[in-house]
């Protein structure tokens, strides 16, 4: 089983890089992200406390986020592998997460993190706001998520460095450069 999970602050392209690597490796995405929209818009009572938590900017706690996380790969048993975008945050998370798949016999294959400057970023998400109009990429909030990945998300690397399982990939470029990197990447850890 292939399970991924992709890193990068709020604009690096980690959905649209997902896309294209569950086409090429028929995984099943877990976006902590949609999996919040979702209960979101249709109102459920964790959607209502995950909406008013990301409107002030915040993030998801824990246990919210993992249980939903475990419900969502209990619910695709059959699938050839996962690819986490937006999970973990943190440190916590990583453990937790890396307990549950290991449980499971399924543990963390390799971990892709998408560099890409802050510059960058807010150009990149001015035009995402401009095209999707998400309420998540508003400047106040965009700032505090991009400080909150700076601050707190970007020390689960050293995490997964330890365990040999993180490859930084330049996350500036045209969409199938980067996703040739990415894909030489995780061919060689199928091939290894």
């Amino acid at each position: 089983m292939l399970n991924l999970v992709i890193f990068g602050p709020p604009g690096a392209g980690k959905g649209t890089q997902s896309e294209k690597l569950i086409a090429q490796y028929g995984l099943h995405h877990i976006s902590t992200g949609d999996m919040f929209r979702a209960h979101i818009k249709n109102e459920t009572e964790l959607g209502k406390k995950v909406n008013q938590i990301i409107a002030d900017g915040n993030l998801v706690p824990d246990s919210i986020t993992i249980s939903m996380l475990e419900q969502e790969i209990n619910e695709h048993q059959n699938a050839k592998g996962f690819i986490f975008d937006g999970f973990p945050r943190t440190v916590a998370q990583a453990e937790a997460l890396d307990q549950f798949l290991e449980s499971n016999g399924q543990p963390i294959s390799t971990v892709l993190a998408l560099d890409v400057s802050e510059e960058e970023l807010t150009t990149r998400i001015a035009k995402r706001q401009e095209i999707s109009g998400r309420a998540d990429d508003a400047a106040d909030k965009l700032k505090k998520r991009i400080e909150e990945y700076f601050s707190k998300t970007i020390h689960v690397l050293p995490y997964y460095e330890k365990q040999g399982k993180l490859n930084k990939i330049d996350g500036i470029g045209e969409i199938d450069e980067i996703f040739g990197n990415l894909s030489n990447v995780i061919d060689k850890h199928l091939v290894g």
